[in-house]
Parts: C-alpha cells; sequence; structure tokens
C-alpha cells in the first residue's frame, strides 16, 4: 500500500492559524544531545500548563504541528517531538510496512520516555507550569500516552486516541499498556473506534478489566468507543477522518484536560 501522509482527504484538511501564537521549530536539549521539536504556546501569557503532543508513526509533520496550534489556542503550550530522528527520516517512506520495519520498529520506549522528559523539562524552562502536565497521542503515540502516564509521576493526566493496548510495533517494545494498566499516575481518556480492525474491542475490555482493579488514576481512566469510527479518525489530511467523531473526541479531551491541569 503506497502512503503519503502529506496527502488525503485535502478538502478535510485543517491549517489552524498562529497569530496570537509563539511558535516554531527549535532544537531541543535531550539525554544525548538535541532534537528538533516543535512548540505553539499563547503568546501573551505565561506559566500555562503543558500537553506533549506525540506524533503518530509518519513523525513530525504539519499535521502534529498544527494539533500544537489547537491546543495552544486553548492556553496551553503544547510541544511535539521528533522522536524517530535517530532512527531516520519517516517522511522518506511512501510504504507503511517499510517505514515500520526499518525505522518504527528500531525506537525503543525507553528513548521516547526520556525525550519526553526533556520536552517537559524544556517547556518549563521557557516559562510554563510543567508541573501542570498532560499529555496526548494519536495511532503510535496513543500506546505511548499510557505508558508516559505510568512512567512520570508528575504528569496529571492523559487522551490517548486509539494506540495499542495489548501490543507494539516491534521486539524493543517489551512492555504495552496492558501491562501498565493498573499502575497508572494520571488518569487517561481513551478515544477508540469501534471499527478499528488494529484495535479489537475485545483489547479495550481486557484494559476497562485491568483499570478497574489498579489504583486511584487508573480506575478514573474511560474509554470512548465511537460505533462508526475506524483508525485515525481525527487525522484530518487522510482518508480515514471522520468529522463528527473528531470534533466530539476534541472537546471530550479539552474537557479532560480542564478538570485535571
Amino acid at each position: 500500500m503506497s502512503f503519503s501522509p502529506i496527502t488525503g482527504a485535502a478538502d478535510t484538511t485543517l491549517h489552524t492559524s498562529a497569530e496570537g501564537l509563539k511558535h516554531g521549530l527549535v532544537d531541543m536539549p535531550t539525554f544525548d544531545g538535541t532534537i528538533k521539536a516543535y512548540f505553539a504556546a499563547p503568546a501573551d501569557r505565561a506559566h500555562c500548563p503543558v500537553v506533549l503532543v506525540i506524533q503518530e508513526i509518519f513523525g513530525l509533520h504539519e499535521h502534529v504541528q498544527d494539533v500544537c496550534r489547537r491546543f495552544a489556542h486553548e492556553g496551553y503550550f503544547a510541544v511535539a517531538v521528533e522522536l524517530y530522528q535517530r532512527q531516520g527520516d519517516a517522511s522518506a517512506y511512501t510504504e507503511i510496512p517499510s517505514l515500520v520495519k526499518n525505522i518504527v520498529a528500531k525506537v525503543p520506549d525507553e528513548q521516547v520516555l526520556a525525550d519526553l522528559d526533556a520536552s517537559a523539562k524544556w517547556a518549563e524552562s521557557q516559562g510554563a507550569d510543567a508541573k501542570r502536565l498532560g499529555v496526548t497521542g494519536f495511532c503510535w503515540g496513543g500506546r505511548l500516552v499510557w505508558l508516559y502516564a505510568e512512567h512520570n509521576p508528575v504528569c496529571k493526566a492523559g487522551v490517548a486516541w486509539y494506540g495499542r493496548l495489548t501490543t507494539g510495533h516491534g521486539p524493543l517494545q517489551v512492555r504495552n499498556p496492558i501491562d501498565v494498566a493498573a499502575s497508572l499516575h494520571a488518569p487517561v481518556l481513551g478515544l477508540y473506534g469501534a471499527q478499528d480492525t488494529s484495535i479489537p474491542v475485545e483489547d479495550i475490555r481486557k484494559m476497562e478489566a485491568v483499570l478497574a482493579h489498579g489504583g486511584a488514576a487508573s480506575k478514573a481512566s474511560r474509554f470512548v468507543v465511537y460505533s462508526d469510527a475506524g483508525h485515525a479518525f481525527y487525522s484530518d489530511y487522510r482518508p480515514s477522518f471522520r468529522k463528527a467523531e473528531a470534533e466530539d473526541g476534541w472537546a471530550k479531551a479539552l474537557d479532560w484536560f480542564r478538570r485535571y491541569l
């Protein structure tokens, strides 16, 4: 299957203005040097709560940056990191299987979690309030939301969009959301599609059962499953986009962060 992350349902692609924002690409310090990142924040406000935005499998492309601007307009300091930088350039691939084999499967979760920690620290150095820390992610990034909510005790809330729950994308990903679900530090809102062939509803029910027997944050976590939506229903630049479900999910994500951040 050929695929380009910058093509698809062009008539539905959203372009969020940067008016009133400070934003841009930066070289962000991390544990082994610097890494590319994009941030967006209100231009006239300090000490904003932080939302870490974790990319889909296609890297730090325009849609991910646009999502950062959407959060910034809602009053958040949003930052997204090019989490594949050490492994390769996702934009060079036109076929998903090759991208997964050559890049995605070679990205260890520990590396991602460390880069996310670094981005929270960097946001704090820019004047954001990193004690009010949230995380959201899509597809590949949705899986990592669950892991980060268990990894960082400072994290206050997560919103996972159709991330895998019981499997990863390669042998370097040894723990999965279902393995950490009972020990979350932050409650997670899971936004999933019942028609998603890559994430069976059965996996969601298994995850719910583990969450119900966990700590306070685990028990506070919940799923919204859209009966007619498939995978990547929020990705407005792709044919999978479903406007009604995307808008409802976005509203629920904002409500979730307002509640906990």
